[in-house]
């Protein structure tokens, strides 16, 4: 696993899709997806730091978040431009060993990917996941839940003690 530090990238509001004070994280290249399972790979890494409810899948192609829980993505296979932030946001290109963690209300969806595009997602304990479309009605009830939705445990790629404990908390202190 590499340790370099992932990027971060905080998205406002933007009146549909109310996005997170708390910053997205993109880990490049941080799991090894070399080996024939590479979606056991990123499955040992989630459910080593206390990250479960996992699946293998893709990106949806249309716009949505969820208010309830944050999310971990892994790049299994693959290569895909995944838009973040909502209509307003940011096109990033995610690889095969690439991990993207969303904080709750993240707005996401898949512009374009490889035919090979491949995905392991997960979440930390608490409630389930609900996929939710970006419209008025969603938004208004969004910002009522997402400020209730706690911390996970750990950085789902480097525990305890991972980027994510240190500029979610430091984030969360500062509200």
């Amino acid at each position: 696993m590499c340790m370099t530090e992932p990027q971060t990238i905080v998205f406002a509001d933007d009146g549909l899709t109310p996005n997170n004070p708390l910053p997205l994280l993109i880990y490049k290249s941080v799991i090894d997806v070399g080996g024939d399972e590479p979606e056991a790979a990123i499955e040992q890494v989630f459910g080593d730091n206390r990250w479960g409810d996992m699946w293998r899948n893709g990106v949806f192609d249309y716009l949505h978040y969820h208010a309830t829980v944050h999310e971990v993505l892994g790049i299994s296979r693959g290569r895909a431009v995944i838009r973040f932030g909502g209509d307003k946001g940011r096109e990033i290109e995610v690889a095969a060993g690439d991990v993207a963690v969303l904080p709750a209300g993240t707005g996401h969806q898949r512009v374009s990917a490889s035919p090979n595009f491949r995905v392991v997602g997960a979440y930390p304990p608490g409630p389930g996941v609900e996929i939710t479309r970006a419209t008025p009605e969603n938004h208004r009830k969004a910002l009522q839940t997402i400020p209730q939705v706690k911390l996970p445990p750990s950085d789902p790629v480097r525990g305890k003690n991972g980027p994510l404990m240190t500029l979610w908390q430091k984030m969360a202190q500062a509200d």
